[in-house]
């Protein structure tokens, strides 16, 4: 198995495990602040981390040349979260879910800027290919949600927050060095979000509230800290740096479809034909935009 199938598959089991993370966010919506909640999934995961981080004298020294780096990298990521709870007091998830569908194309946009990477008609066809069979997943093919759409301020912070997400994969990219060590990187990346996240809370005057999750949260709550954040983070860093950023965010179109399927599974949520058919159109795109050089 080449190293590029092993990070495609890397980033196809992160895909897998965020849509996941989209049923056990749910669960736990409106517990506590969403921001603390996030901050409490990194405070967690870099705890976790901690023991294998510090034990390795190799690990160890590592740290301070890699943290300068990681702030950067948690700063964009931490901004993601931050501004996606933020663009939901006045937007709504359908909102959200639409607009994340442009994501891969403000990557590969990114992409020219930073990477000098050129973008074809037929390139930006494909990504519009995705945006419409993402949209008809997200929308459940309703015609009449579609037409209801509009963009509100909640949105605007939403696009800020997605265009954080597109500059996190860039910056995966851009700042890393030949001798990193993953595992560092994904640990000093928590503390860097830990970070932003505690400083935004004491801005907004937001409670912790922590010792709410008990009982069966606690449960959701360890597959975000090891499955969503832990393994996402480490997959998606060592991927990003074999297939790129444009590669890495082209699997977004795939989210929703996942979301649906595991819906289907876990809580016997029915798939619609043209849901199905927007799931068809969606994998159509990603596969296309995987194939391109």
């Amino acid at each position: 198995m080449t190293e590029t199938l092993k990070a495609h598959l890397s980033v196809l089991l992160a895909t897998f495990l965020v849509a996941g993370s989209f049923i056990a966010s749910a669960k736990l919506s409106g517990v506590i602040d969403s921001i603390s909640l996030t901050l409490y999934r990194f405070v967690l995961a870099a705890i976790i981390l901690a023991p294998v981080i510090l034990i390795k004298k190799e690990y160890r020294k590592k740290i301070i040349s890699t943290f300068p780096r990681a702030m950067i990298i948690g700063l964009f990521y931490a901004l993601y979260f931050i501004g996606m709870f933020k663009s939901l007091e006045t937007t709504t998830a359908l909102n959200t879910g639409t607009l994340y569908t442009l994501v891969p194309l403000m990557t590969a946009i990114l992409c020219i800027f930073f990477f000098k990477e050129k973008m074809n008609l037929k390139q930006l066809f494909i990504y519009f290919i995705g945006i419409v069979g993402t949209c008809i997943v997200v929308f459940k093919a309703d015609f009449e949600l579609f037409l209801g759409f509009s963009l509100n301020e909640g949105d605007i912070i939403f696009l800020l927050a997605s265009t954080s997400m597109a500059l996190y994969s860039i910056f995966l990219k851009l700042l890393h060095k030949k001798g990193d060590i993953l595992l560092v990187l994904v640990f000093t990346t928590l503390i860097g979000g830990c970070f932003w996240m505690f400083l935004t809370m004491q801005v907004l005057n937001i409670p912790f509230g922590w010792e709410k999750i008990k009982g069966d949260l606690f449960y959701w709550m360890a597959y975000l800290v090891i499955g969503t954040t832990i393994v996402t983070l480490y997959l998606y860093q060592k991927s990003s740096i074999i297939l790129g950023p444009k590669k890495l965010m082209a699997y977004v179109y795939l989210s929703p479809a996942m979301v649906a399927v595991l819906s289907f599974i876990i809580e016997k949520q029915t798939i619609n034909f043209n849901v199905f058919i927007g799931i068809i159109i969606s994998t159509f795109a990603t596969m296309i935009l995987l194939k391109q050089k």
